[in-house]
């Protein structure tokens, strides 16, 4: 069913569902009347403050799922904020998305609060990755955020007697609408769970049947058979998975789907619903295009960002005519599957018009050095190994890596870089290039 925001969704539940539990954390339970009451009440309690803006510092907790439906409910811009965020970056955050109020309290970030908002009404602003540059604060709304989740539900459907598992920080866009409005909207039960240190247990604890993971917290949970055996579906997003870690998650007689999407999309754009999981299905409000260089452009009128936050330039150079130009690389099958190849900016581009597509020349180079604690960067228009700590004699890296077959002489690694501290990562696992750039020019 399509819902057109938070009080729509949460109004209609509470009158078909009633008693029907939507919300689990440990041994509290809330169904989906109590769920809209709460939400109600504690609206009419931020209306009173006549605050505009709140910055929400995201758990999954029902505490705060009730905060973040109430804001909206309550015409607040919503500006959605990581719980792990170094100081400094937080309180950027907060002066930059105008926040005026903050959920919890925090006296030390007090003086980091703004003026409010006139016009936030709806608005809800999650900050991207920031894989290749800055993060930036998406300006998506209540309604794109539910028709994400009606094209998920179209797709990939959940049933009132399915317990999703949200394991992931409802801070980041793939977390919020797959772990708990996909489940919300199917009228499903919705286990929160218990933070990192419970990864360990929260599947043997919830004995959920649906849980949406990242590959870096699927692989962890695979490793260590801690999969329980009520769960029949997998789904996985916001990053590229190795075939090697399908196939184990496949090998454990669960149902694996692979979704693409991105923050400026409200999350899901396809995906894989049956056999190869990675050839995944356009969501039924999307179209999708494979521009002439092989970049995957996208059309959702009911799930696009309105835009950057305060950056109409960044805006234009991603948003064109309703299209969104992703900056992902992929093709489309005879029967309009969608593949992901790779990152356009996993590209790196020489003066002299040659290109090293990065996912392939650091496998090479992974399989030489026996590890993955590096990443090649551009430096000077030349490639250059960015390692953690020095693993190796610098001469015998160089050597090693000279002899890798089907290398062009001129893609060689020119040099060998030691941070001298672990590689700077998004919540999703990938290199920040741009951060270890940064780094040089200090």
């Amino acid at each position: 069913m399509r819902y057109n925001g938070f009080e729509d969704l949460l109004k209609r539940q509470a009158e078909s569902l009633e008693d029907h539990i939507a919300l689990v954390e440990e041994e509290t339970s809330l169904s989906y009347r109590d769920l809209f009451k709460k939400v109600i009440m504690r609206r009419d309690e931020l209306i009173k403050t006549g605050k505009t803006c709140m910055g929400i510092i995201c758990d999954t907790t029902i505490e705060c799922v009730i905060e973040i439906f109430a804001c909206n409910l309550a015409g607040m811009q919503l500006v959605m904020l990581e719980k792990n965020l170094l100081a400094d970056s937080l309180q950027k955050m907060l002066l930059y998305g105008d926040v005026d109020m903050l959920y919890p309290e925090n006296d030390d970030l007090k003086g980091y609060l703004g003026r409010g908002v006139n016009d936030g009404k709806g608005r809800v602003l999650f900050f991207t990755s920031g894989t290749t540059s800055s993060s930036k604060a998406v300006v998506l709304t209540d309604r794109s955020l539910m028709n994400s989740a009606f094209n998920g539900y179209e797709k990939l459907p959940l049933s009132k007697e399915d317990t999703l598992l949200c394991i992931l920080p409802l801070s980041h866009v793939f977390g919020f609408v797959c772990g708990l409005l996909w489940g919300l909207s199917s009228g499903a039960h919705v286990a929160l769970g218990r933070g990192q240190r419970h990864y360990m247990d929260d599947c043997s604890f919830y004995r959920p049947t649906a849980i949406s993971v990242v590959p870096m917290l699927l692989s962890f949970l695979v490793k260590y058979r801690l999969l329980n055996d009520e769960l029949k579906l997998i789904l996985i997003g916001a990053g590229d998975c190795s075939d090697a870690l399908l196939e184990a998650a496949g090998s454990l007689g669960r149902r694996i789907c692979f979704g693409y999407g991105l923050t400026e999309t409200s999350s899901g754009v396809a995906l894989s619903i049956s056999g190869n999981p990675r050839a995944m299905e356009p969501c039924i409000d999307d179209d999708i295009r494979i521009e002439e260089d092989g970049e995957i452009s996208v059309k959702c009128d009911t799930c696009m960002m309105q835009g950057y936050y305060k950056d109409p330039e960044s805006t234009g150079d991603v948003l064109r005519n309703g299209r969104l130009y992703t900056g992902d690389l992929g093709r489309m099958d005879e029967e309009g599957k969608l593949y992901i190849l790779g990152r356009k900016k996993d590209i790196l581009v020489f003066s002299d018009g040659t290109k090293i597509f990065l996912p392939e020349y650091e496998e090479k180079i992974g399989k030489v050095l026996g590890t993955d604690r590096f990443a090649v960067c551009k430096r000077n228009d030349k490639p250059i190994l960015v390692m953690e700590k020095q693993e190796m004699d610098r001469q015998k890296i160089m050597d090693l890596l000279n002899d890798i077959p089907g290398i062009p002489r001129g893609h060689r690694i020119h040099d060998v870089f030691i941070l001298g501290h672990e590689l700077p990562r998004t919540t999703n696992g990938k290199v920040k290039r741009w951060e270890i750039e940064k780094e040089w020019s200090q």
